[in-house]
């Protein structure tokens, strides 16, 4: 029944006074008939201690005030204070002939932030964050954050695609941790996960990346505790893991490991321990999951029985900690489990209404913001909660679980380890990097990108004049210095475009590489198209300019995307059959 429209105040939780507001993305508190107004909870302000995190994480970082919980989630299971009226400002009053009611609550699909996860559980912190801003200082003195030592690109744009990393390490910190993970890790990259969220947020691909790939760590330079900076040596041929914590090495080490793997540069990353999944599987009730068979390891303490379970706290790390016991056994089978056990979060926060719910995002909020280590540029509530807003326009069915396609190191004769498959890695790393969808997305905002794409492939079919016929002027927009040379050498000299002439520099820097011709030169345009491996969109119908010789010539202007001449610039559309690959919305046994 409504409290408020009985008028007994007493038995009022504050926090379900709480409305969202979707015009503004804001809570707002509604207060119904001679209910006292609530004020929001402030700022707990005590010492300063040394926070969590890793121990890579700890240099550079603003420490966190010391909690006078005695475990993370103590915070977040007391009781919100009382709601108070201002002083001095009367009760509110019924309009005449009218019960005092509580304001509907409006859902906003637009503002409705679904939490993600990554390094087990850093995704839910993004959500988390991006919704609970109803006591921001407080929460503000929960985040620990670390210097980002110039490896990211300086954090999200709300109109560009979103590269998250987000890491999980195995370094025991907190009470009850002891017998997880190794005794004297420093606190390595033991769970990786490079969240891409398109330009237009219709789809998002999550790519793990296995602890146990053999990578090069490049040098990273990182900020000290007293501001200096150092420069910690890369490592080649090591596994991946080792890019964090390995010789003091940082989180922006990581992201640097990751860029040079991929070709891909994280605008943020995010930091998570074994606490995060204790804390925030409690926090939001449980996650079900469902097992193909039974579950008995000894290694991760996992006991269960085939079918389906809700587990929280330490069953639920134990979960996500299990390998000997699933699949082959290795990390790329622990891997999957995580991603079954992510989807599976997500449903479960999507179907309980946990985001209209202001008690339990006070829960979650505590949970998330003490177990999470950010970078400087995502310090604050007030930065969380526009990258959670960001996320949450995301539909869970076009988010993609996917893995660095990988093959057995050939070097080791015990396979322990994994390289790079380059018949296919290339083509998810460049999937994402062009911010191809890996679902097929249906949304409106996804069917005008469709059409768009469709018209830019229609300039491709037609005729297509002979090479010796297609006249092209060369210039540089952004490409390395000598490209626009390089490449008139090839075409002149490997595929008889011999019309073509240097034209030096662009008048502006492009981000892709374009041609520009007149409508009488559309076979032309496919002709040079078709030899240099341009897409669709790459033509641009307008005019043509005369070359030196006076005739009418198309431009070529090569921008950052230029790969070198003969180098297609054609980007996959589709995943190869052979990469594993898995969506959110759908409901998996681990086996």
């Amino acid at each position: 029944m409504d409290a408020q429209g009985r008028g007994r105040a007493e038995n009022i939780d504050p926090a379900d006074q709480w409305v969202l507001n979707p015009n503004t993305g804001e809570y707002e508190l509604r207060l119904g008939p001679s209910a006292p107004q609530s004020a929001v909870p402030g700022p707990r302000r005590s010492g300063s201690g040394s926070g969590g995190g890793t121990a890579g994480a700890a240099r550079g970082r603003t420490a966190a005030p010391d909690r006078q919980s005695s475990s993370p989630g103590e915070a977040a299971d007391a009781a919100v204070p009382s709601p108070r009226r201002r002083r001095g400002v009367p009760a509110e009053e019924p309009a005449a002939n009218r019960r005092g009611r509580r304001p509907v609550k409006k859902k906003s699909k637009a503002k409705k932030i679904l939490l993600w996860t990554g390094g087990i559980m850093a995704f839910v912190l993004v959500g988390t964050a991006g919704a609970a801003y109803l006591y921001l200082e407080h929460l503000n003195d929960n985040i620990t954050s670390v210097s980002d030592d110039g490896a990211s690109t300086g954090g999200f744009s709300k109109d560009k695609a979103i590269n998250l990393l987000v890491i999980g390490t195995d370094k025991r910190t907190g009470s009850g941790n002891e017998g997880y993970g190794d005794a004297n890790s420093v606190g390595h990259a033991d769970t990786t996960i490079l969240l891409h969220v398109s330009k237009d947020r219709t789809n998002a691909t999550a790519l793990s990346i296995p602890r146990d790939l053999i990578v090069n760590v490049p040098d990273c330079q990182t900020e000290q505790a007293d501001g200096s900076t150092k420069v910690i040596k890369g490592s080649d041929n090591v596994r991946f893991n080792t890019s964090l914590g390995q010789d003091e090495r940082t989180p922006s080490c990581t992201v640097r490991t990751v860029t040079a793997l991929t070709g891909i540069q994280a605008d943020n990353f995010m930091v998570a321990d074994f606490n995060a999944v204790k804390t925030l599987t409690t926090a939001v009730g449980g996650v079900d999951v469902c097992l193909a068979k039974d579950i008995d390891d000894e290694d991760s303490h996992l006991k269960l029985s085939k079918g389906t379970h809700t587990i929280e706290g330490e069953q639920a790390l134990a979960f996500v900690r299990t390998r000997h016991s699933v699949g082959f056994g290795g990390d790329l089978s622990r891997i999957a489990l995580q991603q079954q056990f992510l989807s599976a979060l997500m449903r479960k926060l999507k179907s309980n209404d946990t985001l209209t719910s202001p008690t339990k995002m006070i829960k979650l909020a505590e949970a998330g913001t003490k177990a999470l280590t950010v970078d400087s540029q995502l310090d604050s509530i007030d930065k969380l909660k526009d990258l959670g807003l960001e996320l949450g326009k995301l539909n869970v069915k076009n988010l993609t679980f996917t893995t660095v396609p990988v093959v057995d190191n050939p070097a080791e004769k015990v396979k322990a380890t994994v390289v790079v498959n380059k018949s296919t890695a290339p083509t998810v790393f460049q999937m994402i990097k062009d911010d191809v969808s890996f679902t097929e997305v249906k949304e409106q905002a996804a069917a005008s990108k469709n059409a768009a794409a469709a018209a830019a492939a229609a300039r491709l079919k037609g005729t297509q004049s002979a090479a010796s016929a297609v006249r092209v002027q060369v210039m540089n927009g952004g490409a390395p210095a000598g490209s626009a040379q390089e490449t008139l050498n090839w075409l002149q000299n490997d595929e008889g475009v011999t019309k073509s002439e240097n034209a030096g520099n662009a008048p502006a820097v492009l981000s892709r590489t374009t041609l520009e011709y007149a409508p009488d030169q559309a076979d032309q345009a496919r002709k040079l198209a078709a030899v240099m491996g341009l897409p669709g969109t790459a033509l641009k119908p307008g005019k043509s300019v005369e070359n030196s010789q006076g005739l009418p010539t198309m431009t070529l202007t090569l921008g950052k995307d230029f790969k070198g001449a003969g180098v297609s610039l054609t980007a996959p559309t589709a995943v190869p059959d052979t990469v594993q690959k898995s969506t959110a919305d759908k409901v998996e046994c681990a086996k």
